[in-house]
C-alpha cells in the first residue's frame, strides 16, 4: 500500500530554520541578541531522498515519551493536532531530533483561544529604536507588543514540519496508525507498520551571504540558483499624478503619505491569511482612498496625498525601507523633504472597546524635532457622529511595529500609527494561520449564496467603514482641503464588505473579476489570496490592490484596449444582463508599482545590519506518501534469501557454462552409404 499526499511545508524549512548542525545555535543567538540578520536562509531541511519515519499520532504531551524514548522503531513521523502544536512540545522534539523524522500538524477548521508563532517583539532590530535612538524603548523594554508570541517561527528544526488539512487524507493517516502502529498496554506494535515519507529537499546553504555567493558562482550553461531574495512590488498612487520618469525633489511640493502593509506570514506555507494583521489595514486605506475621490476632484487640497501599500513589512520592513532608500537616492518621484506627514493604518478590526489609538514617536516629540499635534487634532475631530473616539496612549511608549519607523530612521517626520490596541496587540493570532476571517467575526447567514454573501454588509464591514471615513476626513484636512466639505466625505460600506469578502473568503467573485485585467483573471481563486511576500514578484495581493486602487480612485475612459497604456489599466468589467460578453473598459489612474526588494541586495551587502537580508531557498517539490514497512528481521531475512538466491543462480550459471559442451552436445548419426 502506497498513498501520495501533497502537503504544506512550514515556512521555517523554506528560509530560516533547519540550519546545518553547528551553525544553527550561533545563528539563532546572533539573531536574538545582536540583531544580526545574516543567518536567514535554511539549508537542506530534508534529505534529497526524503525523510521517512514510522507514524505516531500524538494524543497528549505525556504521549511524547513513546516517540522520544520508549518507542522501539525510531525515527518517528509525529502527527499532532493543532492544540498540541505548542512551543513546549516542539522544543522537546527538537532536543531529541535523532528520533524524529518529521512533524505533521493537523490544521483544524476552528481556532484555539490564542496562538502566535511570532516573537514577542516583532522586527525589533530593524525599526527606529536602538542604542543610539531611544535606547530605553528599544527591544520592547517598555511595551511587549505581542505577549502571546512563542517564537516558534524563529526556531530551527533539524526535521521538516508540515501541515495537513482536517479532511479525508488526515483520517486515512490516523486510521493507518490505529490499524498498524498503536501500542496496546505499552507493548510494541507488530509489523507491518505504517510509515510516512516526506520530500522537502531545499537547495540553499548555511546563510544568506553564503547562498548569494554561490548563486554568483556558475560554471554551467544552465546555472541553478539556490536561493532568492524575498521581495515583490509596493503599490502606490496619488490624488494628483506624478510623472513617473522624473525622480527626486519636487520644489514647492508637500505630500501627506497614507500607508498600510500588504503582507503577512504564518508558520505554514500557503496559509498566511493576515486578516487583522494586514487586511484590516489596507482595506481601510483603500476605502478611504475611494471616499476621497469625488471631493479631491471637486476641491483639490493644497497638498498631495500619496497612498502607499508596502510589501514585505513582516520581514524587517522590506517595502518601506526600499521606498525610503529610493527617496534618499533620487530614485522615487518625491524625496523625504517633500513629505509633510505620515498616517499609517495598522491593525484596526479587533476592538477591545470603543476607542482606537493614535501612536506617535515619543523621542522626536520630546526633542521637538517634529510636531504631530496637527495630525492628531485632525484625526480626533473627524470622529463626530461615528460612535468611537481616537485617543493617545496614557503612557509614553514607542511606536508599535510599523513602516513609519523606517521613515523616522532616515529623518524626523511627523507621523501617526492608527491601531485598535493601546499597548499589547488585541490580535490573539498575530502572524499565524488562525488570523483569518473568523478572527474578524466575518460570518454570513447560512442561506446566502456566494453572490449574496459578497453584497451582505457585515458588522465588521460597518466598523471598518467608520474607520475609513475618519481616515479619509483626516487626510483631507491634513492636506489642506476645504473644511466645509469634510463632513460630506463618507466611505462606502458596500465596497468595504466586498473587499473583505474578496480578500478573506473568495477572491474569485464577480466584483474582483470586473476590476481585473483579462490576462490576470486566473489569479482569482475560490479561496483567500496568500499574503506571504514570496520571491515571485507581482503576487496576487499586489495585483489585486493595484487594480482596486486604480478603479477606486481613477476614472473610466473611452479609450480602446490598444490605446490603454502607460497610466491606464484595461479591466474586464461586468457582464451586463442578457449578455455573455463582459463590458470591458479603460481606467485612467495614477497608480504605480515600485520594487519592494531590500536595498541590501542592490548594494551587495548580504550581511547588512541596516536592511533586511531575508532570502528563500529553492526547492523542486513538496509531497508526502504513506506505506507499510516490514520488520527489520523480515527485511534481513528477505535480503538474505535474495543474496542466497543470487549466489545459487551464479553457481548454477557457472556450472552450466563450464559443462555446456556436455550438457548441450548432440550425437551425430553416421553418414548414409551410397550404393
Amino acid at each position: 500500500m502506497v498513498r501520495d499526499l501533497f502537503v504544506n511545508l512550514a515556512f521555517e524549512d523554506l528560509w530560516l530554520n533547519s540550519f546545518v548542525i553547528g551553525v544553527a545555535t550561533i545563528a539563532a543567538d546572533n539573531f536574538r541578541k545582536s540583531g544580526s540578520r545574516v543567518f536567514f536562509l535554511s539549508c537542506v531541511s530534508a534529505s534529497i531522498s526524503g525523510d521517512t519515519g514510522v507514524i505516531h499520532v500524538l494524543e497528549s504531551e505525556a504521549d511524547l515519551e513513546w516517540p522520544l524514548s520508549k518507542g522501539p522503531n525510531p525515527p518517528y513521523m509525529v502527527l499532532l493536532e493543532s492544540s498540541l502544536f505548542t512551543r513546549s512540545i516542539m522544543m522537546k522534539m527538537k532536543n531529541e531530533s535523532n528520533r524524529v523524522a518529521g512533524v505533521a500538524v493537523v490544521v483544524p477548521n476552528t481556532s484555539p483561544p490564542e496562538f502566535s508563532p511570532h516573537t514577542t517583539c516583532p522586527n525589533e532590530n530593524t525599526g527606529v529604536y536602538s542604542d543610539n535612538y531611544g535606547p530605553n524603548l528599544a527591544h520592547c523594554n517598555t511595551t511587549v507588543w505581542n505577549p502571546r508570541g512563542n517564537g516558534l517561527s524563529y526556531e530551527e528544526f533539524d526535521f521538516p514540519v508540515f501541515s495537513l488539512k482536517e479532511d479525508n487524507e488526515t483520517e486515512f493517516i490516523k486510521q493507518c496508525y490505529l490499524d498498524h502502529n498503536r501500542a496496546v498496554n505499552g507493548s510494541a506494535p507488530q509489523y507491518p507498520l505504517c510509515a510516512m515519507q516526506l520530500f522537502s529537499h531545499m537547495h540553499a546553504v548555511t546563510n544568506t551571504p553564503t547562498c548569494m555567493r554561490r548563486n554568483d558562482i556558475n560554471f554551467s550553461i544552465n546555472p541553478e540558483m539556490v536561493c532568492d531574495p524575498l521581495g515583490d512590488y509596493n503599490v502606490w498612487g496619488s490624488i494628483r499624478p506624478y510623472n513617473d520618469t522624473v525622480f527626486g525633489h519636487k520644489e514647492n511640493e508637500s505630500v501627506v503619505i497614507a500607508a498600510a502593509r500588504l503582507d503577512s506570514r504564518a508558520f505554514f506555507w500557503e496559509v498566511s491569511t493576515g486578516a487583522e494583521g494586514s487586511v484590516s489595514g489596507f482595506v481601510t486605506l483603500l476605502a478611504a482612498a475611494q471616499a476621497l475621490r469625488e471631493v479631491t476632484h471637486a476641491a483639490p487640497p493644497t497638498r498631495n496625498i500619496l497612498f502607499a501599500f508596502f510589501q514585505g513589512e513582516t520581514f524587517d520592513y522590506i517595502g518601506s525601507s526600499r521606498m525610503v532608500y529610493d527617496m534618499e537616492n533620487g530614485k522615487f518621484v518625491i524625496d523625504l523633504d517633500n513629505i509633510h506627514s505620515v498616517l499609517e493604518i495598522g491593525q484596526v478590526a479587533v476592538h477591545s472597546g470603543t476607542n482606537l489609538f493614535l501612536h506617535s514617536d515619543p523621542v522626536s516629540r520630546r526633542n521637538n524635532t517634529v510636531n504631530d499635534e496637527n495630525l492628531v487634532n485632525n484625526l480626533q475631530s473627524s470622529t463626530a457622529g461615528l460612535g468611537f473616539l481616537l485617543v493617545e496612549p496614557n503612557v509614553s511608549q514607542p511606536l508599535p511595529p510599523s513602516s513609519l519607523q523606517r521613515f523616522l530612521r532616515a529623518q524626523p517626520i511627523p507621523g501617526i500609527v492608527l491601531a485598535d490596541h493601546e499597548s499589547a496587540f488585541n490580535n490573539r493570532y498575530y502572524e499565524s494561520f488562525y488570523d483569518n476571517a473568523a478572527n474578524l467575526n466575518l460570518t454570513y447567514p447560512s442561506d446566502l449564496s456566494p453572490e449574496e454573501q459578497l453584497e451582505f454588509v457585515t458588522d465588521t464591514a460597518k466598523s471598518l467603514t467608520d474607520v475609513a471615513t475618519v481616515v479619509a476626513r483626516a487626510l483631507y484636512k491634513q492636506a489642506g482641503g476645504d473644511e466645509s466639505l469634510v463632513n460630506t466625505i463618507k466611505a462606502d460600506p458596500k465596497i468595504v464588505t466586498q473587499m473583505l469578502y474578496g480578500f478573506l473568503v473568495s477572491s474569485n467573485n464577480s466584483w474582483f473579476q470586473a476590476v481585473m485585467a483579462p490576462e490576470l483573471k486566473n489569479i482569482l481563486k475560490p479561496s483567500p489570496p496568500e499574503y506571504y511576500v514570496g520571491v515571485a514578484m507581482s503576487s496576487t495581493p499586489t495585483r489585486l490592490v493595484q487594480y482596486l486602487l486604480a478603479n477606486l480612485t481613477g476614472a473610466a475612459t473611452n479609450l480602446t484596449q490598444s490605446q490603454c497604456m502607460y497610466s491606464y489599466l484595461w479591466v474586464q468589467g461586468i457582464v451586463p444582463p442578457n449578455s455573455t460578453e463582459r463590458d470591458s473598459f479603460c481606467v485612467r489612474a495614477s497608480v504605480r508599482l515600485t520594487k519592494a526588494v531590500s536595498p541590501a541586495f542592490e548594494l551587495g551587502e548580504y550581511a547588512s545590519k541596516d536592511y533586511s537580508t531575508w532570502t528563500e531557498s529553492r526547492w523542486k517539490f513538496i509531497k508526502a506518501r504513506i506505506f507499510l514497512v516490514a520488520s527489520r528481521d523480515l527485511e534481513m531475512l528477505t535480503l538474505g534469501v535474495g543474496v542466497a538466491v543470487l549466489f545459487t543462480s551464479l553457481l548454477v550459471t557457472y556450472f552450466i557454462s563450464t559443462k555446456a559442451d556436455v550438457l548441450f552436445s548432440s550425437t551425430r548419426e553416421p553418414a548414409s552409404a551410397a550404393y
